[in-house]
């Protein structure tokens, strides 16, 4: 019997896990990702949705996702101020990753 043994690479800086994990692994990423979903939010929408969150992180947290590209942020010339947050189109492929850990959530967990 002859069994196919699965070669593993090291998870080098080329590693396309590492790659995704150094995007999302802030403890709130994924769930800033999964509240703003295909929707357009406003920051204060967005701190409610997420308990515990503070405004620090929030603020650290979104300016990340916006460097990274994942979020797209549009502030309007208003006061006081009105920004709103929506996922980019990079953002946007994250969502089924979002999702899977929803489902996972919901079958195991919750």
């Amino acid at each position: 019997m002859n069994k196919k043994t699965k070669i593993i690479s090291p998870c080098d800086e080329k590693c396309p896990v590492r790659a995704s994990l150094t995007l999302l692994s802030g403890k709130w990423t994924l769930l800033i990702l999964f509240q703003i979903n295909e929707n357009v939010i406003r920051y204060g929408e967005l701190k409610r949705a997420i308990p515990g969150i503070s405004e620090k992180m929030l603020i650290q947290e979104l300016n990340m996702l916006v460097e990274n590209k994942l979020v797209s942020k549009k502030v309007y010339p208003e006061i006081p101020p009105k920004v709103e947050y929506s996922l980019t189109e990079l953002g946007l492929k994250t969502l089924p990753v979002v999702d899977k850990l929803a489902e996972f959530g919901l079958e195991n967990l919750v």
